[in-house]
């Protein structure tokens, strides 16, 4: 169970890094432009405050269960991460894009997931 876990928690962290860095790295006319219709609707700076926090959620998700430092971190980050994707389906809800919603129930799940095994006491080694 724990390695599947892990799997499902680094899959995650990939996910999300990958799209802070994005939105970090990106002006909101490129993300527009290369599929993210949705920062029409949001300023710059809401934009890169959400970079940063899938970015720090991925880091949230690795870091402590490598260094054993504060592993509450984990689920914590994976709850931020489900409190994200409800946001993201709501915008996409909001603005009609309901194939977009799927992928963000799925990540949804996932982080979801995450923080209850890790919240009920799955053991970071095996």
């Amino acid at each position: 169970m724990n390695l599947v876990v892990w799997i499902v928690t680094a899959l995650l962290a990939l996910a999300f890094f990958a799209a802070g860095v994005m939105k970090l790295t990106q002006s909101k006319e490129k993300l527009a432009t290369s599929g993210m219709r949705w920062t029409e609707d949001y300023n710059a700076a809401t934009i890169r405050g959400i970079g940063v926090l899938e970015l720090l959620a991925a880091i949230g998700l690795i870091i402590p269960p490598l260094l054993n430092i504060a592993p509450v971190l984990v689920p914590l980050a994976a709850g931020g991460l489900v409190i994200i994707m409800l946001g993201a389906a709501y915008t996409h809800a909001r603005r009609k894009e309901y194939a977009m919603i799927a992928g963000n129930l799925v990540l949804l799940v996932l982080a979801a997931a995450v923080a209850w095994t890790r919240l009920t006491g799955v053991p970071f080694t095996a």
